[in-house]
């Protein structure tokens, strides 16, 4: 394959903001591979993305599989140009009932295999001194959420890793940022809030902007981070969240 375009990982692109994610860099010319554990979903988002989408079946919490994985991209596409660690698993459970393997679990998926595939593909993109890693944060390390302890220490643990990234990474050509989003519109997000009047209330009193974003709003974002547009940004965690984490 002609190593002109620009290649992108997404991992969790088979749906929700990986699948936005991936449409934007598609549509931009930038061919993405979407990974992800089930491969009849993936198939499917690669049908809607259309021509420049790849999909690979990986289970990321299987971390002796990462870099494996990554080597085979590199054998099929030969560059990683773009990496976006958008995979992530969530639980709400009261503090008190959550056990320990159920705690590690998440923490496997939202830190562990972060590190290991953030590892294995630096490793090609300092063979070349140049490239661009995006995580996807969340709202739960800007402030604290009830009922999702390993999710808010795993993300906080993100923002932690984008910002050390960053500062190991950038003198070598490779920038890291991160992107916390707010409340982005899905079925899923519009039922939930719609059947908790109370929790609506409250998530539109201290949004600022008053609505709910869309994932097109963080493909727009990944973009912008994987872009020359902002070659002179690295280690932010850049909410796109329309005010809510500085809402009142």
């Amino acid at each position: 394959m002609s190593t002109d375009k620009k290649i992108a990982v997404v991992t969790g692109g088979g749906s929700g903001l990986g699948f936005a994610i991936a449409d934007k860099f598609i549509r931009q010319g930038i061919e993405t591979i979407i990974v992800g554990r089930d491969m009849e979903k993936l198939s499917q988002a690669k049908e809607k993305l259309g021509e420049g989408a790849h999909a690979v079946s990986c289970d990321l919490s299987n971390l002796s599989s990462i870099p494996a994985l990554v080597e085979d991209i590199l054998k099929r596409f030969g560059q990683i140009d773009i990496l976006v660690n958008n995979a992530g698993i969530n639980m709400k459970k009261v503090f008190t009932e959550v056990t320990d393997e159920e705690f590690q679990r998440i923490l496997t998926t939202n830190v562990s295999a972060v590190f290991a595939i953030s590892r294995e593909v630096v490793k090609h993109m300092l063979s070349r001194e140049t490239g661009s890693i995006i995580n996807i944060s969340s709202m739960a390390a800007q402030y604290g959420l009830p009922k999702v302890i390993a999710y808010s220490a795993s993300k906080t643990a993100i923002d932690g890793m984008t910002r050390a990234m960053a500062v190991e990474l950038s003198p070598k050509g490779i920038r890291v940022n991160a992107i916390a989003p707010g409340f982005i519109y899905s079925d899923m997000t519009a039922k939930a809030l719609d059947s908790d009047p109370e929790r609506k209330a409250k998530v539109f009193g201290r949004t600022p902007m008053g609505v709910m974003g869309q994932p097109t709003d963080i493909g727009e974002a990944a973009y912008f981070l994987a872009s020359d547009a902002s070659k002179y940004i690295t280690g932010v965690v850049l909410p796109v969240d329309g005010g809510n984490s500085i809402g009142f």
